[in-house]
């Protein structure tokens, strides 16, 4: 395992730091054993009940690749499913957590770290579906990084593959300053997560832990539109964006938008 950094370090100016490295140094060791707390697995499995699986099976997806594995939720619940699952991720510290995790539920998972933006340098097969889930894709702060990512994950899909990517609602943080909510992806009772600050180009969340601890994410406020128009730019033939898990959303409301992104060839009597 790579020798990982015992405490977060934003140097003098934490605003300043927005680069799409830094998220290997900010998911330290003490961080990482509390990342579990934060989400609460089976809160958040009750409130996403069985959206991802129920989408994956109606696009006929049986092989997964969980490019953001995290501490394993979503390659667990998908295991116990009955999918094939290859889980990645870009942090050690999180892919260990994540074998854990999986090995007191009884499964084994197979892991692979990788970098996104040279996923197919680590990653040698063809998947039915790549999953990036937990607002990850907020790590990449330039928008080059954004579009090899996404043309990784294309280049990793079979022909009809689906592309599914979670996002923070940041046009409600940008144009509002609606405070997210805890209903969804952060269920844990004793932790809060909250947007520190937030401008066009960083979003800064506060994580604070029962015990006192606090740790810190830099990210980058990735808009609904935005994220749409590049999936579609690399090669996505359609992209269907949920709200909340509902398909009918006004748009102020969700914490978090879903995109189902479609790599099949869609003739034009279709669109």
């Amino acid at each position: 395992m790579l020798n990982a950094p015992k405490e977060q370090d934003y140097g003098e100016n934490p605003l300043d730091v927005r680069e799409t490295d830094q998220y290997t140094e900010e998911y330290v060791h003490s961080f990482v054993q509390k990342w579990d707390d934060l989400i609460d697995w089976e809160g958040r499995a009750e409130a996403e009940g069985e959206f991802f699986i129920e989408e994956l099976r109606k696009h006929g997806a049986k092989k997964i690749l969980d490019v953001a594995t995290g501490t394993g939720f979503h390659s667990v619940r998908l295991m116990e499913a009955g999918f094939q699952v290859t889980s990645a991720d870009g942090s050690p510290e999180m892919l260990a957590k994540a074998f854990e995790n999986a090995r007191k539920r009884g499964h084994i998972l197979r892991t692979i770290f990788a970098d996104w933006r040279w996923l197919n340098r680590d990653v040698h097969d063809l998947y039915d579906a790549v999953i990036c889930l937990g607002n990850s894709f907020t790590h990449l702060h330039s928008e080059k990084d954004r579009r090899k990512a996404l043309a990784e994950y294309y280049a990793t899909l079979r022909h009809d593959g689906i592309l599914i990517l979670d996002q923070r609602n940041y046009d409600a943080l940008l144009d509002h300053q609606v405070e997210p909510s805890h209903n969804y992806y952060y269920c844990g009772d004793d932790v809060s997560a909250t947007p520190e600050h937030v401008d066009d180009s960083l979003a800064r969340f506060r994580y604070e832990f029962s015990d006192g601890s606090t740790y810190h994410l830099n990210m980058f406020p990735l808009r609904k539109a935005y994220t749409q128009r590049l999936m579609k730019e690399v090669g996505f033939q359609r992209v269907t964006t949920y709200g909340d898990f509902k398909e009918t959303y006004k748009e102020g409301e969700p914490d978090f938008f879903i995109h189902v992104a479609e790599k099949r060839y869609i003739e034009e009597d279709e669109e």
